[in-house]
């Protein structure tokens, strides 16, 4: 059984963080609006992961190197734009941190939360596709790796308005 880190978003000179991952998928919006509408209500913070995975190139430096800057230059231009989103839908006044992480997505994601002990709930977006819930939230789903996560993930449905977004809390 491996061993969990401790959560301390609660205690003192701490506070709560809701953890998107952030791509280009639609999903990533009811996933924001939903975690930026709890973080609202309860004075914590959002946290915006976005997640450089590697290519067959990683063997050519020069090439991964450019890579890196260009997936770096996206995942800023996306941070701009889901914080542009979050200000036009009224969620001006939640404070949220950017980071950019290089890895496999399940990997990242472990390490970010083993790493930082005032994560508690990791949100993701489902498709609203008929094709299924969406690449993450499959992977997480189909490996097994839900029910061993070391924090609670809440999964919002994509077929859900803004509206009904904020008025699930």
């Amino acid at each position: 059984m491996s061993t969990v880190t401790k959560r301390r978003s609660f205690q003192a000179d701490h506070f709560r963080k809701f953890l998107v991952v952030i791509d280009e998928s639609p999903e990533v919006e009811n996933a924001l609006y939903y975690a930026a509408n709890r973080m609202q209500r309860s004075a914590g913070s959002l946290v915006m992961l976005y997640v450089i995975e590697p290519t067959d190139y990683s063997h050519w430096i020069n090439v991964r190197q450019q890579q890196v800057e260009e997936e770096t230059a996206k995942a800023k231009a996306l941070f701009r734009l889901m914080r542009r989103k979050l200000n036009n839908a009224g969620y001006e006044g939640v404070a949220c941190e950017e980071i950019v992480r290089e890895g496999q997505k399940d990997e990242v994601l472990r390490n970010l939360i083993e790493e930082d002990e005032d994560i508690a709930v990791l949100v993701l977006g489902a498709s609203a596709e008929a094709s299924g819930p969406g690449p993450l939230v499959s992977a997480l789903a189909s490996s097994g790796a839900m029910g061993k996560f070391p924090i609670p993930i809440t999964i919002v449905p994509g077929t859900l308005a803004l509206e009904e977004v904020k008025g699930l809390d």
